[in-house]
């Protein structure tokens, strides 16, 4: 029976407030979509986002944001949390909220934003939390589509601030030795919009890049960060026992605040976060536009101009 899909003009969003989905909306605003999204705090009405007060653990607020929407983006989730149980209360607990609430609201389109850490779930609690949401999502009997992005960096994003800022000193502290891929945000949003009016991609998973065939070493991706400085940035591999003395002292003087985690040690060992050739997006769907260099000095450039980088 060939597949048929409504045009879809209403997304409802959770995770428009960070980075990823700050971005997205943006996007989505661009492309004339009517955009729905969840917020924590409170914020001021605008004219172009409909904002919901909410959280994943607040389901009548997840049906509120559904309600009236025609597809539902699922981006937010914890990348960061003090032990398993909560990882699988916010990223897998979260995620059922928000199929319960996109069925109760009659919403059927639904993609859903996991991670390449779900390949690997005996590495870290974060990477088990996520593949346990995709099972959630694949059983959910919605039009489906799950993304699993590698690194993303762009303007805005703080989780690979640090490597700009080692790489400006000249020096990177890095895992051992591996290879990993990473994506822009602006590729990885374009992604998710053209998905979806795409039934072709109902029930499919993808790992999206930036074209890298084989990914980038971790050296040559510092080195790379260093030519934005005029330097030729050193590079430091750092051994798994000294990665989690540091995580345990990162704990200590910054607490929840962390961003090295003993969770995290442990995902950032692995050698290989390079994404799946077969499971990348089909090329008449979507191709990356941002070659990473420039993406990076663009992120450079906006850091400093923000006046991240001091």
């Amino acid at each position: 029976m060939t597949r048929r899909a409504e045009k879809i003009r209403t997304l409802a969003v959770t995770g428009g407030t960070g980075f990823v989905g700050s971005h997205l909306l943006r996007l989505a605003l661009d492309q004339g979509y009517d955009v729905r999204a969840l917020t924590r705090g409170w914020k001021p009405p605008e004219d172009e986002i409909a904002w919901v007060d909410g959280a994943l653990d607040r389901p009548e607020s997840l049906v509120k944001l559904c309600t009236g929407a025609d597809a539902v983006i699922h981006i937010a989730g914890a990348i960061n949390a003090p032990n398993r149980a909560e990882f699988e209360t916010v990223n897998a607990g979260g995620t059922a909220n928000a199929i319960d609430a996109a069925r109760k609201a009659g919403v059927r389109r639904f993609i859903h934003f996991s991670s390449l850490a779900a390949r690997e779930p005996d590495l870290s609690a974060y990477g088990w939390s996520k593949m346990k949401s995709e099972r959630l999502v694949a059983a959910s009997g919605l039009n489906w589509t799950i993304l699993r992005p590698p690194a993303v960096y762009g303007p805005g994003d703080k989780e690979t601030l640090e490597l700009f800022r080692m790489a400006r000193r000249g020096v990177v502290a890095l895992p051992p030795r591996g290879h990993f891929s990473v994506i822009h945000v602006e590729d990885l949003c374009r992604l998710v919009l053209a998905l979806l009016d795409e039934p072709d991609t109902w029930g499919e998973m993808y790992e999206p890049d930036d074209g890298r065939i084989g990914g980038w070493e971790h050296r040559h991706f510092a080195r790379t960060l260093g030519r934005l400085y005029g330097k030729r940035a050193a590079t430091v591999a750092v051994p798994r026992p000294v990665m989690r003395i540091a995580a345990s002292l990162d704990r200590v003087f910054r607490r929840g605040k962390a961003k090295l985690t003993p969770d995290r040690v442990s995902y950032f060992c692995h050698p290989d976060w390079v994404v799946a050739a077969e499971k990348r997006p089909p090329v008449k769907l979507w191709e990356p536009q941002v070659k990473t260099p420039t993406g990076l000095k663009d992120t450079a450039d906006w850091y400093r101009a923000e006046g991240w980088l001091k």
